[in-house]
């Protein structure tokens, strides 16, 4: 319970600096980013209740129970907007300003994947596997035929987190070391486009 509050408070910290703007646009992104992220806790919610029903205990980092293990997989890969739950994340990136997308892509994936770290031996390797294979292959095709820039780091962003969770079924020193290397080439992008006011391909001459 304290993991998924702590989720919920990650996810409304974020919601003020995405609306900031009072653009149609950051109010479109903020909703679709609230009833996402709504909508994971809630399966994150029905997982650890469904576990502590069948084992007796409410410890989500030792789900025992197949439904419960699919669906907080599925919750975690929603908070994540990793394929094939990954509509939303291109979209809110897109009405968010480059400051606030550079947050949502490296900062407020960090809670997500510690919960995902914590987890690790529960879920199941396949499933894992498979999400992270389909991720690779959406974000690099998807992010082709982009020409934002934001849609284009939220592309690069669902292949890393693909490659990221095929990682952590390897080795969790590989999976930090990728997490690392994600952060600071995210930072570095955005940080790059916001400076030269880069928002899209034709910007770059």
């Amino acid at each position: 319970l304290l993991a998924w509050l702590g989720l919920e408070l990650n996810t409304l910290s974020i919601l003020p600096m995405i609306i900031k703007p009072h653009h149609p646009r950051a109010t479109e992104a903020a909703t679709k980013y609230f009833l996402i992220q709504a909508a994971a806790a809630a399966l994150i919610l029905f997982s650890s209740t469904l576990n502590a029903w069948q084992t007796g205990h409410w410890s989500i980092t030792n789900i025992s129970t197949p439904a419960a293990t699919v669906t907080i997989t599925i919750a975690i890969m929603l908070k994540l907007g990793i394929a094939p739950t990954h509509a939303w994340y291109p979209e809110v990136l897109q009405g968010a300003t480059m400051n606030t997308a550079l947050i949502l892509s490296t900062w407020q994936k960090l809670a997500p994947l510690t919960l995902l770290y914590l987890m690790k031996n529960s879920l199941p390797n396949s499933l894992i596997l498979t999400i992270g294979a389909l991720s690779i292959l959406v974000g690099g095709w998807a992010g082709l035929n982009q020409t934002q820039t934001r849609k284009i780091m939220a592309m690069s962003s669902i292949a890393h987190m693909g490659w990221l969770i095929i990682a952590l079924n390897m080795s969790l020193d590989i999976a930090t070391m990728a997490l690392a290397v994600y952060i600071l080439l995210t930072t570095t992008m955005f940080t790059s486009f916001n400076i030269t006011a880069t928002k899209t391909l034709t910007d770059l001459g």
